[in-house]
């Protein structure tokens, strides 16, 4: 088997080097369906090996607690991806050999012989082998037409297929089985980077994904015509937003026996004269910009430091715009009063037109309600903002935008 292995990625690796730009659209879509067959015909071999392996211990010979773990090491796989290889391997060598032979002929892609084979097994547990066997055959036949989302999907109802009798028992265990795995396979991964920066991944349930989706797809659309964030940006921000709201609430479960927050220290020169940055009790720092943006909305703790960094007094701790103010604030704007902005007050931040750290006054009218993508777009270009005769803010755009420079409203949250 191994030399067979080594001529075939030789012969692999000489195809690497070819001149796709020079193929003819036919032969260049006829070397992607065989490019394609190829990769599942490898598939079946991999699975097969895996599969030997699993059943021999040879992970556990070789030092490793079990046989995904042992595979991350190897192959540099995640343990996810790991868990999920072994699994099919051995879904596949229970399961009936029509899927592995289909998957050997590149007939059909791993993730449809993966559908194939739970809903196989499902069947057979629901009805009897002759069930399973006409399932088997379904589909593949439905495998020639359909994605595996798709075929999922169709897969549900097989039995109404092949065993009407039970079939509807079978769905309502299909179901229960498919949020069993769900609830398994439930994971979020948190990595953080070098810069500070984390990477998010996982894998959420029907309820949690469900869940999330009511949240940030409110937030998730363009706040505006000057918003040139891609949505990957946008719904990164929504969850951000999602996170302030919930710090706000004040209702999390306390942290080391504090109220969850975000703690930023900074010095009173750099605050004020936008030079110093601010080191977050993680270590990392952020920008001077980024610490006056989110001193507008927080609650400052003066303190008196001696020569070693020691705290020898602390003062009395002063919140912003909060309370009687605030909602004195939502009343007089509704919500996010950048022009063109629909956010409503809960997701917006009360903003310092100057500054508290210049000597601005904590007043109605000093503050501004703005959403948080409209907040760090004000701290961080040419927009200004005021307030009129009226007592409502007007925001003035960047001569680059508007060389006459005519004041802007927000006129969504009210009629004119």
């Amino acid at each position: 088997m191994i030399d067979a292995l080594e001529q075939a990625e030789a012969a692999v690796a000489a195809c690497s080097d070819a001149a796709t730009w020079a193929a003819s659209e036919h032969d260049l879509v006829a070397a992607l369906d065989a490019a394609h067959r190829l990769e599942q015909r490898v598939a079946a071999v991999k699975l097969a090996l895996v599969r030997e392996v699993d059943g021999r211990g040879t992970a556990r010979r070789q030092g490793a607690s079990c046989t995904p773990v042992w595979l991350r090491e190897r192959l540099r796989l995640t343990i996810p991806a790991a868990r999920r290889l072994v699994e099919l391997a051995a879904t596949l060598d229970n399961g009936p050999a029509e899927i592995r032979q289909a998957l050997a002929d590149g007939a059909i892609s791993v993730e449809q012989a993966r559908v194939i084979g739970d809903t196989v097994a499902t069947v057979h547990a629901a009805a009897d082998t002759s069930a399973a066997d006409k399932a088997v055959d379904v589909l593949l036949g439905w495998a020639g037409q359909f994605e595996a989302t798709l075929l999922r999907r169709m897969g549900a109802r097989i039995l109404d297929h092949v065993a009407p009798e039970v079939a509807d028992a079978a769905a309502e265990a299909a179901v229960r089985a498919q949020e069993a795995r769900a609830a398994r396979d439930r994971q979020v991964t948190v990595s953080e980077q070098s810069d500070g920066r984390l990477r998010l991944s996982g894998i959420l349930d029907a309820e949690a994904a469900a869940v999330l989706r009511a949240a940030i797809d409110p937030l998730t659309a363009p706040a505006g015509p000057d918003d040139t964030r891609t949505p990957g940006q946008r719904r990164h921000d929504a969850l951000a937003e999602v996170c302030r709201l919930a710090l706000r609430t004040g209702e999390l479960p306390d942290n080391g026996g504090d109220p969850a927050q975000i703690v930023v220290t900074t010095s009173y020169d750099g605050l004020t004269r936008q030079l110093g940055v601010g080191a977050l009790d993680t270590g990392l720092h952020l920008t001077p910009d980024t610490v006056r943006r989110l001193a507008c909305d927080a609650a400052v703790l003066p303190a008196i430091l001696d020569g070693t960094g020691q705290p020898l007094d602390l003062g009395r701790q002063r919140r912003l715009i909060t309370g009687p103010l605030r909602r004195a604030l939502i009343l007089r704007d509704r919500g996010c009063a950048f022009p063109g902005c629909d956010r409503p007050p809960r997701w917006c931040d009360a903003h310092h037109i100057h500054h508290w750290a210049d000597g601005g006054h904590t007043t109605l009218t000093n503050a501004v309600l703005l959403c948080g993508h409209h907040h760090r777009h004000l701290h961080h270009t040419d927009w200004n903002v005021r307030l009129t005769a009226d007592g409502h803010p007007e925001f003035i755009p960047p001569t680059w935008l508007d060389p006459t420079q005519i004041p802007r409203r927000n006129h969504y949250h009210r009629r004119t």
